[in-house]
């Protein structure tokens, strides 16, 4: 029963993104992309070679399989990479990623659409990163013995597997040849349903973010801007974030901000344009001469953010305010404090970060001014602080290794 009505699931929500399409960009992506996957698929897999599929839902998760994917390509060269995303925030930022040999979208969890993806695919083995649990595509790996491994996976109690009515859903947590969790209390709650090749191994984004370190851009302009002013990073930011942290930074004229918003359009640009009471200059309009003279540094442009961070004394992560904060990590790496809004309780990171005091939760402007006055009048707790948040990162670090070590390739 649970699985007619997984089904009837998927087949709904297959109409529902054929209905938006020719309405919303982002469904009228993902049908143009799932209408060529087949074709794709036939056109670039070389036929007599063997590869490993990867599958991530979105950018975030990709990130975390990045590692994997990148340590098995440097030591079994003899296997190609196929990658599939989900949605189109992920297909559409990655499909050029050259460390994956095919990038498509992955059909709809439908049982033909599964036969006729993995027929065209044959895959040798399959890692599902995080919470991709996919019923039909899991089961029919299963019934193909092809191996299939969950990455970077979390579980809580409140999921649907640990519900008395979770029996379909617990059922394909079976099809895994291993599942590589996060944390102990995973662990626990799968043994509790008798699932119980797990390993706790940790989480592979640690890996991820101590790899962009070292991968980490030179920005000159943003290096001169900073000059020796104490520098505050706001990243991934949202209007709410912004309130508070602009507020401060106009009544400080002794600190120098760098906004990174999570929203790059006309719109938000304008509303914080609006709040700045003090010089600003965007990052694609600057040059030498006239960023000396903003005080503020504006990045309107994509894939910096994660560079940009060295250059800050604090670092502010956006998304506190809202549905929930983004990458705490990516500054965390640089030995910084870092700061972000209430909602953070489902994200253990940044849980353990404040355990480790490397970071700090803020739910109203004078909390925020309090901190950071804090944390600029003395040095001794700003570079405790950045020392525990550094530390935190690279004693988490070595997901991909303990993986590796238990994939029999």
């Amino acid at each position: 029963m649970g699985e007619f009505f997984y089904n009837i699931g998927i087949f709904l929500y297959d109409i529902g993104v054929h209905l938006l399409a020719p309405f919303s960009r982002k469904p009228r992506k993902m049908m143009k992309g799932h209408w060529v996957v087949y074709r794709l698929i036939r056109q670039l897999r070389e036929k007599n070679a063997a590869y490993i599929w990867f599958h991530a839902a979105s950018l975030g998760e990709f990130e975390q399989g990045r590692p994997l994917i990148e340590k098995i390509r440097e030591e079994y060269p003899q296997y190609k990479i196929l990658l599939t995303f989900f949605s189109p925030s992920g297909y559409e930022v990655r499909k050029n990623y050259r460390g994956a040999d095919i990038i498509c979208y992955l059909p709809f969890d439908k049982p033909r659409n599964v036969r006729r993806f993995l027929d065209a695919a044959k895959p040798s083995m399959a890692f599902f990163i995080k919470y991709e649990f996919w019923k039909n595509y899991l089961d029919e790996l299963n019934k193909r013995c092809i191996p299939v491994y969950s990455v970077s996976s979390i579980f809580r109690k409140d999921q649907i597997f640990f519900k008395w009515y979770g029996g379909t859903y617990r059922h394909v947590l079976e099809d895994f040849d291993h599942l590589f969790v996060q944390n102990e209390a995973s662990k626990r709650f799968l043994s509790r349903i008798n699932v119980n090749k797990v390993t706790v191994v940790g989480d592979t984004r640690f890996d991820r973010v101590l790899q962009i370190r070292e991968e980490a851009k030179p920005l000159p302009l943003v290096e001169k801007f900073k000059g020796d002013s104490f520098t505050f990073i706001a990243g991934s930011s949202w209007g709410p974030d912004e309130e508070i942290f602009i507020e401060y930074f106009n009544n400080h004229p002794e600190m120098k901000l760098v906004i990174a918003p999570h929203v790059i359009d006309q719109t938000h640009l304008v509303e914080i344009m609006d709040k700045l009471k003090r010089p600003y200059q965007f990052y694609s309009r600057t040059d030498e001469e006239n960023i000396q003279k903003a005080d503020c540094l504006i990045i309107d442009c994509f894939g910096l953010l994660s560079s940009i961070y060295r250059y800050g004394d604090i670092a502010y992560i956006g998304g506190g305010f809202g549905v929930g904060i983004h990458n705490t990590l990516e500054a965390a790496v640089y030995g910084i404090p870092v700061i972000f809004g209430p909602k953070y309780q489902k994200f253990m990171e940044a849980i353990q970060l404040i355990d480790a005091k490397g970071a700090f939760s803020i739910k109203n402007y004078a909390q925020f001014e309090e901190l950071v006055d804090k944390l600029r009048n003395n040095d001794t707790f700003l570079h405790e602080t950045g020392a525990n948040a550094g530390h935190y990162v690279l004693s988490h670090a070595g997901a991909t290794d303990k993986i590796m070590q238990m994939i029999n390739f």
